[in-house]
């Protein structure tokens, strides 16, 4: 099991974000993904996804986006600036309805590690920004999906609950998951590989053939 990228390179209007992008990430292990604000480092998990369109290869355990976006998808679980939690319902009937999307998600797990049980009636647009989050991301455990790209996931959370979250990836990565997570912070994971973005420079603006940029599109 591994997700291996190769020469990835994205435009994003018109403009280049990265290029030449290469990094493997195998069973069990945790990478974090490093940079300033505005590098890419959000464009880059959303390529990853499918929803962002980009040059080079994405392969997930054997499969390759740009032959099979669907198959892709269902291998992977993505947690990124939004909560993605629907406000009408109560955290219990988001979790339950995620579980069942998913088919196979451990839902007991999910409210213990996230401490949902004391909220598990509250309609979800009555909770804090930090029990948000955390109902959020109870999604990872519920989907049982072998690959975790994470956007700054701990947003809105306090130490406690961060450092906890730093033992639930840990733990899915020592199950034979991966987790690809973009954070300014260190969430103390034992031993994991880095991935660092860094500007774009004029050079490399110029080397770029962008059809939009040359006016070459007619």
């Amino acid at each position: 099991m591994s997700l291996n990228v190769s020469n990835l390179t994205c435009y994003r209007s018109g403009r280049l974000i990265f290029s030449d992008l290469s990094f493997t990430l195998k069973d069990g292990e945790a990478m974090m993904l490093r940079g300033p604000n505005g590098v890419g480092k959000s464009t880059l998990l959303r390529v990853l996804t499918g929803m962002l369109a980009a040059g080079g290869e994405v392969e997930l355990n054997g499969t390759r986006l740009r032959d099979d976006r669907d198959a892709i998808q269902e291998q992977l679980a993505y947690a990124g600036h939004l909560d993605a939690i629907k406000p009408q319902l109560t955290v219990g009937e988001n979790l339950t309805f995620w579980a069942s999307l998913f088919a196979g998600g451990d839902i007991d797990t999910a409210v213990e590690q996230f401490s949902l049980a004391e909220i598990w009636d509250r309609p979800a647009h009555a909770c804090s920004a930090g029990q948000k989050r955390r109902l959020g991301l109870a999604r990872l455990v519920v989907s049982n999906r072998p690959l975790w790209l994470l956007d700054e996931p701990t947003v809105s959370l306090d130490v406690e609950t961060t450092a906890r979250f730093a033992d639930i990836i840990s733990a899915h990565c020592n199950a034979g998951g991966m987790a690809l997570i973009a954070t300014h912070i260190e969430l103390g994971l034992p031993s994991p590989q880095e991935l660092r973005l860094d500007p774009v420079t004029e050079e490399q603006h110029a080397r770029t053939n962008d059809p939009f940029l040359s006016e070459d599109w007619t």
